[in-house]
């Protein structure tokens, strides 16, 4: 599914009428925070994956004395 020229400009309009001149700039910026983040965290998460399979095993830690069964 792909979006024309006219989806996208009724999709701003509609943005603009909700949220108002004076929030579109802080709503753009934090959805591009996020857009990086996600990035960021798609990047870093292909990384650890080796890490993570260690980390995986099972413990040979005692359960602390009060934890119940």
């Amino acid at each position: 599914m792909r979006l024309g020229f006219g989806e996208i400009l009724v999709i701003l309009v509609l943005a603009l009428l909700f949220f108002g001149p004076s929030k579109l700039p802080a709503l753009g910026a934090s959805l591009g925070e996020a857009i990086k983040g996600f990035k960021k965290g798609l990047q870093d998460g292909t990384e650890e994956k080796p890490a993570q399979a260690d980390a995986a095993a099972p413990s040979t830690a005692a359960k602390p004395p009060n934890a119940q069964a």
